[in-house]
């Protein structure tokens, strides 16, 4: 089985880091290739930034389509292209968001979220809500660091695993979600500091992925997931083309 493993933005060394955490869940004869497109932001914290990341992520689908990828996992907590990744790809497509949501869901009546940057924060409710999780999401959290400095600063770890402590206390929950693929290494080490479950999305997602493959499960295609008709594209987006 092969599982190709997109990060979003164009940070190699957290396309590694994400990589390594895919790698680990995984059983044997289980391939993973973990890519970042060739364009799109360096990391993601905006609506714009995600609208952007988009061609790139449909781009990494189009080719895994051609060298016979069985299955996806968009490794970003927005869920960038979600929809039109699901169109696109014959084998499953998961995002990490609503991976990491249904895990928790499983681990007691309610979890927190504990994201990057505050402006986050919305995009992570409406996400819970959309995918009917708002019940079991008690509260979401923001550390207030950017995504490319939970590989470089060195209190990076101390700061995500203060603000989980912080969440668990504040809204009773039973279990936090990782809201950024970036923080996917700090799983284990969290979970032992502050002795609640913590749900990795990018572990979940690829696992998710995994288990709908064995069991020979697709997106459906009768409707809003069938391909897309054919059509034109001009300027940078002409590669999209479908004559």
């Amino acid at each position: 089985m092969l599982i190709k493993v997109i990060n979003p933005n164009t940070t190699g060394s957290m396309t590694a880091t994400i990589g390594g955490c895919a790698r680990a869940v995984v059983g044997p004869g289980t391939v993973i290739d973990a890519v970042s497109p060739s364009m799109g932001p360096v990391s993601i914290e905006s609506h714009v930034d995600e609208a952007l990341s988009v061609p790139g992520i449909l781009a990494e689908i189009a080719s895994g389509e051609a060298e016979g990828v069985d299955g996806y996992v968009i490794a970003c907590f927005g869920d960038p292209g979600i929809d039109a990744a699901r169109e696109s790809a014959s084998g499953p497509v998961i995002g990490i968001a609503e991976a990491a949501m249904h895990a928790a869901s499983f681990l007691g009546r309610g979890f927190s979220v504990v994201t990057t940057l505050g402006r986050t924060v919305g995009r992570a409710q409406d996400l819970a809500n959309h995918y009917g999780f708002g019940r079991h999401c008690l509260g979401i959290h923001a550390c207030d660091m950017p995504v490319l400095d939970l590989e470089t600063d060195p209190d990076a770890r101390k700061i995500v695993t203060e603000a989980c402590r912080v969440a668990v206390e504040t809204d009773g929950s039973d279990a936090v979600v990782l809201g950024c693929a970036g923080m996917a290494d700090l799983c284990q080490h969290i979970s032992a500091e502050i002795g609640v479950p913590v749900v990795d999305g990018v572990a979940a997602g690829t696992l998710f992925v995994q288990s709908l493959v064995s069991l020979g499960l697709r997106t459906g295609k009768r409707g809003e997931f069938a391909a897309p008709p054919p059509k034109l594209y001009t300027g940078m987006l002409e590669g999209f083309s479908r004559p």
